[in-house]
């Protein structure tokens, strides 16, 4: 791998956002003594990526192939994707893989929704094993179609999903849009323990959490039972949540059923409208960083922006509130749109570029 660039002395910098429902965290120095290396290049929108026992890399594309890294060299995983609808934010995008590390579940955009499927990887091929969940709302346009599995300590399947900009998707319990969901990674259906297991409604029995605009991923603490999502929001306040089972997180476009259309000038958490919706530990306030996919590293939280075109950085107190926020420098408007984040079993915090053509995989070490 080349190192691209070797940190030096740093200019301050910091992020001063405001925090939802409280006070703006302190200003950060920069970390020194980073390094960001080139792990390969040449992919076109890289939308996730997992790590494999050998020391491989799966990296999912948008326009719907994934690609297999190993030793720097680039091999395209030959798989059967052609129901994959690639359409404005749609497409092929998240992708977890499973413990035994054989099969990885993806989650795509197709003609009629967007869904699960769960594939069995030998070498560089993938067998389909099953559709794990369909019937996920989509919208023809691709918008808001945000998906990306994890899987939890307890060993459940979370997953992040976008409310596809209907405006009653986030409110209706019984849509599996606009909502973080927790499923069992081998049947799909909702896992034990839910807060919604004893609904009717099989999609209701799925939701952990619910009010969400457009959830780009879910994250655990290590060595805590705290869950964090990161969330975009319109042109203002993208959210960094920390999750409570069942609890409602206050995006509700449609005024309680009472507005047509999309009406994205309510708040992101509607306090007044629900009161007992749970803020946003972070908020980035009056401007938007389009926040992507968070992943702890070195103690900190860590999460990519696209459009703020940066790593974010975050230390938390033991409560999971935020103390302060830090940028580095050398992600700062370095690569362009940051996606991906995912921590390496070597330590390593691993990022993707989404910029559309020439897309990299980035390896960040050092001492955030």
């Amino acid at each position: 791998m080349r190192a691209l660039v070797a940190s030096s002395v740093l200019l301050l910098a910091a992020c001063s956002t405001p925090v939802s429902g409280g006070n703006a965290p302190s200003k950060a120095p920069a970390p020194t003594g980073l390094q960001v290396e080139e792990v390969a290049g040449g992919f076109q929108h890289a939308w996730d990526l997992g790590f494999l026992p050998d020391g491989s890399i799966l990296v999912t594309e948008r326009p719907g192939t994934i690609k297999l890294v190993r030793g720097g060299q680039v091999t395209p995983v030959d798989v059967d994707l052609g129901d994959v609808q690639a359409r404005g934010e749609g497409g092929l995008m998240g992708l977890v893989i499973h413990p035994d590390n054989q099969r990885f579940t993806v989650c795509y955009n197709t003609s009629r929704d967007v869904r699960l499927v769960t594939f069995r990887l030998e070498g560089a091929k993938a067998t389909k094993v099953k559709d794990l969940v369909t019937g996920m709302p989509s919208n023809s346009s691709g918008r808001h179609s945000g998906c990306r599995p994890t899987l939890g300590p307890d060993g459940s399947m979370y997953v992040a999903t976008g409310d596809i900009a209907q405006a009653r998707n986030p409110q209706d319990r019984t849509s599996l849009g606009g909502k973080v969901l927790r499923i069992n990674p081998e049947t799909g259906e909702g896992a034990a323990g839910n807060p919604f297991i004893g609904s009717a409604n099989a999609n209701e029995r799925r939701v952990y959490t619910y009010g969400h605009r457009n959830v780009q991923g879910v994250v655990f603490r290590p060595g805590s039972d705290q869950a964090f999502s990161s969330e975009h929001g319109p042109s203002i306040d993208d959210e960094v949540n920390l999750l409570k089972a069942g609890a409602n997180y206050g995006w509700d476009p449609s005024r309680g059923g009472t507005r047509g259309g999309y009406d994205e000038s309510v708040p992101m958490t509607d306090l007044q409208r629900f009161p007992d919706a749970v803020p946003a530990v972070w908020s980035s306030g009056q401007e938007t960083e389009a926040i992507c996919q968070a992943a702890f590293w070195n103690g900190k939280l860590a999460i990519t922006a696209l459009k703020g075109s940066k790593l974010l950085l975050f230390t938390l107190d033991n409560a999971g509130k935020v103390q302060n926020v830090s940028i580095p420098d050398e992600l700062n408007d370095k690569y362009g749109r940051l996606r991906a984040a995912r921590t390496g079993p070597d330590g390593s915090l691993y990022l993707t570029t989404s910029n559309g053509s020439d897309d990299k995989l980035l390896r960040l070490t050092g001492t955030a």
